[in-house]
């Protein structure tokens, strides 16, 4: 019986379109992994457990999930969640919130809420996420803190990755007031931030300045490990339920979870100076935030396996990946440099045509708006733009990178990388038996 069910099993994937050649590969790379799958599996529970115990803890109700409308005064699903939001990242207060449209929103929210004309905003780990710059002003833009008389100032990693303590000590001034700190990559392939980390880098800022706001963009990395950025000192962690926190189920909104001053800054910078907290409808989909927010360390789990079976097969087939096959993962993107616009492309069609919506819809290159070149998208996502689903995306520019994440469960995590994989060999751009061979 079980070899029927392999054979039926490899049927299915040859009629979506994979070869003997492709699924030959992914089975040998998926048979050394075995350890470091066990490991992630020993993570979900811990955090599933810490969710469920927040959940608990905050008397989360039936009566939690009703919406409301209007000016949403007195909504207890919503205040119920925030307190769930502050009980898992161990912190004092937490805005979660529907109005919140997207991580950069969260972030935009978080900034301009705790920066004042005349301080200064310091990165200590290089450039931020593309979509960023136009908030901060590097790029002008309507509405930047650069309008408002905020400057900014960054410090670059070292090459081999490493935080210039040196440089930092030097731009940190009597105006530093906050310090953002990025935990993914964004579109570069320096190595994503582990918590620990973060926690030093945090402990050797607040060593000169204790009363700088150190705040973590911490999208993609929610749940990839037992502890947060709040649990090592972050005064203010940021991020978007359409990644990891909303567990592929939440159809918008974003979180920032912190310090109860910066909460309470932000919640006025969101809604009115005046209101704050008090106002803000959940609307219908509070209980898709609730439920979410309990599958993720599931569906991030899954998403974790698939970053990591993508880094060793793309590796094994000749590609540079970051992070590497080895390396402890602390989000769930992986990142492929292929060297080519073609090589973006064509893994952007596979992974396109893996999805469960849209499969038939070829992506292109297109000027997005917050980006300084063309950027390719691959998403055929039950809610759009949801990076917590299969989807891959990169600017067409050097070094040609492709940037994969997501996947709601790791048999779709693994047949999107499988349909990329096959893409990239239908077009010509590699080839998997030399793979196989050295397999």
């Amino acid at each position: 019986m079980k070899n029927n069910n392999k054979e039926d099993k490899n049927e299915i994937y040859a009629k979506l379109g994979i070869d003997s050649d492709v699924l030959t590969c992914s089975e040998k790379i998926l048979s050394r992994l075995k350890e470091r799958f066990d490991a992630i599996d020993e993570t979900a529970e811990y955090n599933q457990l810490k969710v469920l115990n927040a959940m608990q803890e905050c008397h989360v109700s039936e009566s939690c999930f009703q919406m409301s409308s209007g000016y949403g005064y007195n909504d207890q699903g919503r205040d119920t969640l925030e307190k769930v939001y502050a009980n898992i990242f161990h912190t004092e207060d937490a805005l979660v919130r529907p109005q919140i449209t997207c991580g950069t929103h969260a972030l935009n929210v978080a900034l301009s809420a705790n920066l004042r004309p005349g301080d200064e905003l310091l990165s200590p780990v290089g450039k931020p996420y593309d979509t960023l710059e136009e908030v901060i002003g590097i790029r002008p833009s309507c509405g930047s803190l650069a309008e408002y008389g905020i400057t900014y100032r960054q410090v670059d990693l070292k090459s081999d990755g490493s935080f210039d303590y040196d440089g930092i000590r030097e731009a940190i001034n009597d105006r530093t007031k906050l310090v953002t700190i990025q935990r993914s990559k964004g579109y570069q392939t320096r190595p994503t931030l582990s918590v620990d980390r973060i926690g030093e880098l945090i402990g050797f800022i607040k060593g000169i300045k204790p009363d700088v706001i150190c705040m973590v963009d911490n999208c993609y990395g929610e749940f990839v490990e037992r502890n947060e950025p709040t649990d090592k000192g972050a005064d203010m962690v940021v991020g978007s339920l359409i990644k990891n926190p909303g567990g592929g189920l939440a159809p918008i909104g974003g979180y920032i979870a912190g310090k109860h001053e910066c909460i309470e800054r932000c919640a006025y910078r969101l809604t009115s100076p005046g209101l704050g907290k008090e106002v803000g409808a959940s609307l219908n989909v509070i209980q898709s935030f609730y439920q979410g927010l309990f599958m993720s360390p599931t569906v991030v789990s899954g998403a974790l396996k698939g970053a990591i079976f993508a880094a060793n097969i793309f590796d094994a087939l000749g590609f540079p990946v970051h992070p590497d096959t080895k390396v402890s993962r602390h989000d769930i993107i992986q990142a492929v440099t292929l060297g080519s616009a073609e090589g973006v492309i064509s893994f952007c069609k596979g992974i396109q045509a893996a999805a469960p919506v849209d499969s038939f819809v070829t992506p292109e290159p297109w000027a997005m708006p917050g980006y300084d070149a063309d950027v390719i998208m691959a998403a055929g996502a039950f809610v759009s733009g949801s990076s917590i689903e299969l989807s891959a995306d990169g600017p067409i520019k050097e070094p040609y990178a492709v940037y994969f994440q997501g996947g709601l469960t790791f048999p779709h995590a693994k047949y999107g990388i499988m349909r990329a994989v096959q893409q990239l060999k239908n077009d010509g751009l590699v080839s998997v038996t030399d793979a196989i061979q050295k397999l």
